[in-house]
């Protein structure tokens, strides 16, 4: 991309200099800026982007965007002489988010999104492994899913790799809509329709719908591939697949790509597919499902089967995402990056069918807004009948999870309730004992790192 490019792509308020010169990366982090780079300014919680333009040019940067800046003379003089360009604008996520769309016109290779209420981080990362058997592939580094961070992803692919897989994640109405205008896929996926966010979004129906606006932008030729054990996804289904190009997938449901004769062991699993069998290397049910998304993708691109299954098989997961940590005989589960039900709900299975005595360290689950009583009620019932031997839980709303699981039968004295994590982390370093196996899982506002750090 060319500086000339960007003064035709986005609509600005005035440009300082106008130059014409080759971009060699784009980033909004002054730290990371190298020589040619462009800078975005982009305003946060704690910071403003826009502040430091300055810096970027100074740290090599050749060309900035901001908004609404009131630019010095002292600045001006300093952008000219030293043949830099700054271009102000009204709103530079929109800036960002056009100049990905650009980028994304002139990349005519393949793009697989990926969204759902859980399992989406995974399921991508699931898809890349496989897809990296027999292309080269770039992806959404983390969960960079949003307004920002796919746009970020688009514009840092390396245009010698042969396809793009992206995350696409929502808090609201419009917000896919918006991603799958700029990433146009060619496949798209949907993991499940759950309850996260439901507290935005009103109802389960109404994020349905929000998931399914990532079709909006899916190519004409394009497919989707969801997964019809989820109610809602298998009611839409059968009301529309006459109209798109869908591959399905499940393990209960009759689909294209069903899983059977599932073995589960303490850190893995097998399945059979299409009358081949398949080793995920990471234990639990969800990432079967997985498995079989990743399975579907490489069919579509034509992956043979012994490059699907060492795809699976060399899976990793990102970080703090089902993260085993072995010390001193004991399993800690990190599983703290965030939490909702679906996901709270998949970790609790996962840890019900390991060996040794099951902790389960769990907080709040945010944004269910009416529903957040039951729902946490609802984690009370699946802790009894998953058998965990002793429940710790803080926050908001978390006791009702002790509440639900002592009415059901759950042992008093093995319930415990706090109210900061410091009581939680004296607690299981007091009580851990060899062969022990502690799930650690919360929404991330309630810094469950802080846990997992302290009791290692």
């Amino acid at each position: 991309m060319k500086t000339l490019d960007i003064y035709e792509i986005i609509e600005s308020s005035e440009i300082i200099n106008k130059i014409d010169v080759k971009i060699n990366n784009i980033s909004i982090d002054t730290r990371k800026i190298k020589k040619n780079d462009l800078y975005i300014g982009i305003s946060g919680e704690n910071y403003n982007g826009n502040n430091f333009y300055m810096d970027a040019f100074k740290n090599g940067a050749i060309c900035a965007i901001v908004e609404n800046e009131s630019i010095s003379e002292e600045d001006k003089k300093y952008i000219i002489e030293n043949n830099k360009s700054l271009i102000i604008v009204k709103d530079t996520i929109i800036s960002l988010g056009l100049l990905a769309k650009f980028n994304r016109e002139h990349f005519n290779k393949p793009v697989i999104a990926i969204t759902g209420s859980a399992g989406k981080t995974s399921t991508k990362d699931m898809i890349y492994s496989v897809l990296n058997e027999g292309y080269k592939v770039h992806k959404t580094i983390g969960n960079q899913n949003n307004h920002i961070g796919l746009p970020l992803t688009i514009l840092a692919k390396d245009n010698n790799k042969d396809m793009l897989v992206v995350e696409m994640g929502m808090n609201h109405l419009g917000e896919i809509r918006y991603l799958t205008n700029i990433a146009k896929p060619n496949v798209a996926v949907i993991t499940n329709v759950g309850t996260a966010h439901i507290g935005n979004l009103g109802s389960r129906e109404n994020i349905l719908k929000a998931k399914l606006e990532i079709i909006e932008g899916l190519d004409k030729s394009g497919t989707l591939i969801i997964n019809i054990d989820n109610d809602l996804l298998n009611k839409w289904y059968q009301e529309n697949k006459e109209k798109y190009n869908i591959i399905t997938f499940s393990i209960y449901e009759d689909s294209l790509f069903k899983a059977s004769d599932i073995k589960m062991q303490d850190n893995c699993s097998t399945f059979t597919c299409q009358n081949k069998v398949y080793n995920v290397p990471i234990a639990g049910e969800h990432f079967i499902y997985n498995a079989l998304a990743a399975i579907c993708v490489g069919s579509i691109f034509n992956l043979s089967y012994e490059k699907i299954k060492r795809g699976i098989e060399n899976f990793e997961l990102s970080r703090n995402r089902m993260h085993l940590i072995e010390k001193e005989n004991i399993t800690i589960i990190d599983d703290c990056y965030n939490s909702n039900f679906d996901a709270l709900s998949y970790s609790i299975k996962y840890l019900g069918n390991q060996m040794g005595r099951k902790i389960a360290c769990l907080g709040t689950m945010l944004e269910l807004g009416k529903y957040s009583k039951e729902l946490h009620s609802k984690i009370g019932e699946l802790i009894l009948k998953e058998n965990i031997d002793i429940l710790i839980t803080v926050g908001e709303y978390t006791e009702l999870i002790n509440k639900k699981a002592i009415e059901l039968g759950f042992k008093q004295n093995n319930s415990y309730h706090f109210d900061n994590n410091k009581e939680a982390i004296e607690l299981i370093n007091k009580i851990k004992e060899k062969d022990d196996k502690i799930l650690i899982k919360a929404s991330q506002a309630l810094n469950f790192k802080e846990i997992v750090e302290n009791i290692k």
